[in-house]
């Protein structure tokens, strides 16, 4: 029987920077965002890019695409939103007294076939959009004086995607400078074995070296652990000679820690290391902070997955990387607001689709408490299907990154793990999403009367590549994820293990992702007995999840999707991709609370509603609406883990009691309208009252409503997450309402822009109006680095209008 033990990560944290981190490691970090000169054309290519002259002032991170003008014209899979070439420069000064040092430039992300140069000189090229890279400026650096920096993006293949990526810098960009002799790129790994039965832990910490001097040079490490109380628990110092012209050198600190405290789901401890680095003379010339957490996972092919030894499922979410009117430039607020709502309904878990994330969105699950599943591609050596009409509609195109697949996928996934391997929240190394889906492109045989639960383009084509052909590209990078990370499974999302296991493919990793393929999991857990399985990608209904709850061996899920995306939209009007829990603006959605249901630890309970179908079905997707025409039949549909609910309406019971009904997870009544105020309420076996909501009937549109989510935004750019809601003359939500609200900001803010969460609104996005969405929209404002607080205003024709405050600090 196979058994998998993993243990610890940790965050790698640049010196004097706190939260948005740069994660190289060493050095000292300054971040690079402010007052860029951009030009772009939508229409242009690579050929182009020197003729670019519209430069304007922009602060980065930047998506270009999602500032343009939406047409049905553009291609569906990537939100009918242009890409073309872009082009960003920026003068640095670099003082005269950094002269005897190194200078990077580390590129959290950019999108895509991007090219960096500093004076005039390439630094470098790197054609995937969501790999973290640096370069070594140095040679090219004029110390003591102005240097330019420009970077040229690329992105005329625009349909290179199956969803919305967005064009651009649209992550961070820092400026490093170090001693020559200086702890490399993510060169600080700190990993764990937990013991249980004695309460102690080993935490490891790996310190990788480079001296880039001509001579070679011995140094002291010194390594301090600190508790999450910020107690120093032990500490080490030892010698390392690094040989010269840039040879790496490793020491390994270990230390053994009585009781640690283990970072959990629902208590994620974080300890901190720090790492210095002094000469022989005890001058120090570099430092680095690690924010590390100690947990023990282990995998289980009959049991499932354990977490610090207690045996938990898995209720995860699959998450692209972009927001709505935002784009693929997602403000740190932005991500803990929407992880903030995931974690309310119970969701622990999330899957970064498919590629890797933004650095604040790992550091947030470490915080918040999240099991990740970090992944590398989409695509593999060929190119899939890309839908320009709509999703599964018309003739796809086929461009994609599958060209340099070859030369860049071993660095890319090494980056990827190196990057990121000192996250606790990571559980899994994932190194392909449905690349095995059948004909698209890999064919094989078997595929002659064989299905599985999405289209699969046909039987056996043999004019397509041969499936075997995956076995030995996962085998690779299976191999480049254990050359850099033994401490967690490496994995992949099988979209069509119906014929991946004519192939090595799946007996390359050490755990199993089945994408919607639940009807496999109990066969191939006899044919395989020795195989982790667990659900990748899933849908939504009940049936999915008693799957994962039914059978021990399987250890989760994870939906597809927790949040509205945009791209793999569905024939115009449609923005995006609509399946998810929480919709593009961060507001939960009936079939999140459906979710929170299934997934919740404490009793809950939600009301939805919809005319009387014709066609018997209880819908995860009811809003919470209250305004029909008197005498109409309605259905009322509860979400609860409660054992039974009743229905009131207007203080008189209109439905019986009735248990939970656990085919669909959904209760439901018929009934016809009357205005008023109808609630549910939630019993246990005994009808004792658990939960009890109600929504009610409201009158015509009279006022806006504002409030701030988050205030205390830094005033260096932090971003304020504003709500309003259209209210009647007593205050009640007016869930139908769409009123065109405009928002004005004060000076000292600004408007990153408008979001309603309505995927059919195709609309001007850029401006400063928009109609609400089911009485809803979301603002969010941005500090421009002033200490007074930022007045936002929100009006709409006929209504009363609405301010909010953002304090600044």
């Amino acid at each position: 029987m196979l058994k998998l033990k993993h243990a610890i990560a940790s965050l790698a944290v640049v010196l004097g920077v706190q939260q948005a981190v740069a994660q190289v490691s060493f050095g000292e970090a300054t971040l690079i965002n402010n007052d860029w000169q951009f030009a772009v054309d939508v229409n242009g290519t690579d050929s182009t890019a020197a003729n670019l002259n519209n430069w304007r002032t922009v602060n980065l991170p930047h998506d270009w695409s999602v500032k343009q003008q939406l047409s049905p014209s553009l291609a569906s899979c990537t939100g009918f939103l242009p890409g073309g070439v872009g082009k960003y420069k920026k003068t640095l000064h670099i003082g005269a007294d950094k002269q005897n040092q190194k200078v990077y430039l580390y590129f959290e992300g950019v999108y895509n076939r991007s090219r960096v140069y500093l004076n005039g000189q390439l630094l470098g090229y790197r054609p995937n959009g969501y790999a973290s890279f640096m370069y070594d400026a140095t040679p090219y650096v004029r110390f003591g004086a102005d240097n330019e920096v420009e970077v040229v993006v690329d992105h005329s293949r625009y349909a290179d995607s199956r969803w919305y990526t967005g064009s651009g810098i649209y992550r961070n960009v820092w400026l490093i400078t170090s001693n020559p002799i200086h702890i490399d790129q993510w060169g600080v790994f700190a990993y764990s074995k937990f013991y249980s039965s004695s309460k102690k832990a080993v935490l490891y910490v790996s310190v990788r070296m480079i001296n880039e001097t001509s001579t070679a040079k011995f140094v002291y490490v010194e390594v301090r652990v600190y508790d999450p109380k910020d107690q120093l628990v032990s500490w080490s110092k030892s010698g390392i000679a690094v040989k010269a012209d840039g040879k790496y050198e490793k020491t390994t600190h270990p230390f053994e820690i009585e009781n640690p405290q283990l970072w959990s789901i629902d208590n994620p401890q974080l300890y901190r290391i720090e790492t210095k680095v002094y000469t022989i003379d005890d001058e120090r010339i570099d430092q680095a902070t690690t924010i590390t957490g100690i947990r023990d996972i282990e995998f289980d092919p009959n049991n499932g997955l354990s977490l610090n030894g207690e045996n938990i499922k898995v209720k995860g979410v699959c998450l692209h990387h972009d927001a709505g009117v935002l784009g693929s430039a997602v403000p740190r607020e932005v991500w803990a607001d929407r992880l903030n709502t995931l974690k309310q309904i119970g969701c622990n878990a999330i899957r970064m689709s498919h590629n890797p994330q933004a650095p604040a969105l790992y550091e947030l699950c470490d915080e918040m408490g999240f099991l990740v599943m970090d992944e590398g591609f989409d695509e593999w050596e060929f190119a899939k299907r890309k839908w320009l009409q709509g999703w599964n509609v018309g003739t796809p195109g086929f461009d994609g990154s599958y060209d340099f697949f070859e030369e860049w996928s071993s660095i890319d996934m090494a980056d990827l793990v190196r990057r990121d391997r000192n996250h606790p929240s990571i559980f899994a190394w994932s190194i392909g999403n449905e690349v095995d889906y059948p004909n698209d492109p890999y064919s094989h045989p078997v595929l002659n009367g064989s299905s599985i639960s999405q289209p699969m383009f046909g039987g056996y084509d043999p004019e397509r590549p041969d499936a075997k052909r995956l076995g030995n590209i996962a085998k690779r990078l299976a191999q480049v994820v254990r050359d850099n990370d033994t401490s967690r499974p490496v994995t992949a999302a099988l979209a069509g293990v119906v014929m991946s296991n004519h192939t090595e493919y799946p007996f390359a990793l050490d755990i199993c992702g089945y994408n919607y393929t639940e009807d496999r999991y109990n066969v191939d857990h006899e044919t395989y007995p020795n195989r982790v399985i667990f659900g990748s990608e899933n849908r939504h209904d009940m049936a999915a999840w008693k799957s994962v709850r039914d059978n021990k061996h399987i250890f989760g899920q994870f939906l597809w999707t927790g949040i509205d995306y945009l791209g793999e939209s569905g024939v115009w009007p449609a923005r995006g991709f609509y399946s998810g829990l929480v919709s593009f603006d961060g507001r939960l959605k009936p079939r999140g609370l459906f979710r929170q249901a299934l997934w919740s630890d404490k009793p809950v309970i939600s009301l939805g509603t919809y005319p009387t179908p014709k066609r018997d079905y209880k819908s995860m997707d009811a809003w919470a609406t209250w305004n029909y025409v008197a005498g109409q039949s309605i259905r009322v549909v509860t979400y609860t883990n409660a054992a039974q609910a009743k229905l009131l309406l207007n203080g008189k019971e209109v439905g019986a009691v009735k248990p939970y009904d656990d085919e669909t997870g959904i209760i439901s009544w018929d009934i016809p309208y009357a205005d008023g105020k109808l609630e549910a309420v939630g019993l246990d076996a005994n009808g004792n009252e658990l939960c009890h909501t109600y929504i009610q009937t409201s009158a015509r549109p009279a006022a806006l409503k504002a409030n701030v989510v988050n205030n205390g935004i830094s005033k260096e750019r932090g971003v304020a997450i504003v709500r309003v809601q259209i209210v009647d003359e007593k205050g009640i939500p007016v869930v139908v309402a769409d009123d065109l609200i405009t928002c004005t900001v004060s000076k000292n803010g600004r408007l990153l822009g408008l979001e309603a969460g309505n995927n059919s609104d195709m609309t001007d996005y850029t401006d400063n109006h928009q109609r609400a969405f089911r009485g809803e929209l979301t603002a969010y404002i941005e500090a421009c680095g002033d200490n007074e607080n930022i007045e936002v205003s929100f009006s709409a024709p006929w209504l009363s209008g609405a301010k909010a405050v953002v304090s600044v600090k």
